[in-house]
């Protein structure tokens, strides 16, 4: 085979077309079927640009209120799957639970080819797992879905049993919305990988959560809240940064592989976290070390064009809608649920089997 065709990672390689998504890394966009991700999360609710997702514009009035009462059908967990929940040893860590529990869904409801009923009925019950794992844990009865909230809303209740309050449901309601849907990544093209096989939609969808499983995709949010609590204060923010820089190490929440100027999503997110300033002194902070690490890696790496990434904020606001750290990557993959499924449904309209080819290495006998 010609080395011409190889791309190790298949970086750069164009496999599908989509309708989806759009990431404009040279100009720092993200457009979702033609709309401003960031304005669509400061402007929209989670049901409305699901939605936009699965079927390709926003929805009416009567639209919205069906898909609504879609997500509160399927948010109350099958019996087998409460069984499993409780069976599960209790240091299995929370994205094995979601994969173990989405992967036992499959039933004859979700044949090939996928719905956006389907898609509904997988994104509805991941916030139910979640919530339900963490009350199991210690050893509560897990709070029932209230009927009555919005997709995010129940998502906090569930978790915290107290309806959350407006500025903290607009709040994760931006993160979920701006972390629904990303381009071709490694989980969105496992799950089309799977879709294009023909197997069903759960089965797509877990295996995105596998991939979503893995440190270098789905865990950055987290390893912010380390750094800002190893920060600690204003005063140390400027040596903390200056020792990692110098040690060659990487500071987290600046850069991204895609994005070569600010990207979006954190600045609304940013723009978001204005909103609870008062309600909470941590985000003083954030805003402090942002200012501070753009400078210094600005002076350190000139060139590099290193910016703020959505995972600076995002830790923010998870923090600050009080989600402990375990759930930063499970609460970002009940929101990317949105986008693998309507990148699976997509796939299964046109569908071509998935099949590059690799390059060998290894030794060939002589004959």
């Amino acid at each position: 085979m010609s080395n011409e065709k190889w791309s190790k990672g298949l970086e750069g390689v164009i496999a599908t077309d989509t309708a989806i998504s759009l990431v404009d890394g040279q100009n720092g966009r993200l457009i979702y079927r033609g709309h401003e991700a960031n304005k669509l999360s400061l402007q929209y609710s989670f049901e409305e640009v699901c939605h936009l997702l699965w079927y390709g514009r926003l929805p009416d009035g009567d639209s919205l209120l069906k898909i609504q009462e879609k997500f509160s059908e399927y948010r109350t967990l099958p019996p087998h799957i409460s069984s499993i929940l409780q069976a599960l040893p209790p240091e299995m860590p929370m994205m094995g639970v979601i994969r173990t529990c989405v992967s036992a869904l499959e039933s004859s409801f979700f044949s090939w080819p996928p719905t956006v009923d389907q898609a509904i009925g997988a994104t509805a019950v991941v916030p139910t797992i979640i919530t339900a794992r963490m009350a199991h844990l210690k050893k509560e009865e897990p709070i029932k879905p209230d009927p009555s909230l919005h997709h995010i809303a129940n998502y906090l209740y569930m978790l915290h049993g107290k309806k959350p309050t407006d500025t903290h449901e607009k709040a994760l309601t931006a993160y979920s919305i701006l972390t629904m849907e990303h381009g071709m990544n490694a989980s969105t093209f496992a799950s089309r990988v799977i879709a294009s096989t023909e197997s069903d939609l759960i089965s797509g969808a877990a295996g995105a959560i596998g991939a979503m499983k893995g440190p270098l995709h789905g865990g950055a949010p987290s390893e912010v809240t380390h750094m800002l609590n190893e920060i600690q204060t204003k005063e140390r923010a400027e040596d903390w940064i200056k020792e990692k820089l110098e040690n060659r190490e990487k500071l987290m929440g600046f850069g991204h592989r895609v994005y070569k100027t600010t990207d979006p999503r954190s600045e609304a997110l940013k723009e978001m976290t204005k909103q609870l300033a008062g309600e909470d002194p941590w985000l003083d902070l954030a805003y402090f070390v942002e200012e501070t690490a753009l400078r210094l890696l600005d002076h350190y790496k000139p060139g590099r064009k290193l910016y703020t990434n959505v995972e600076f904020y995002a830790a923010a606001i998870l923090k600050a809608v009080d989600l402990p750290p375990e759930l930063f990557t499970p609460t970002f993959t009940a929101s990317r649920m949105v986008g693998w499924t309507a990148n699976i449904i997509e796939q299964s309209e046109n569908n071509r089997i998935f099949r590059p080819q690799s390059l060998y290495t290894g030794p060939v006998p002589f004959s």
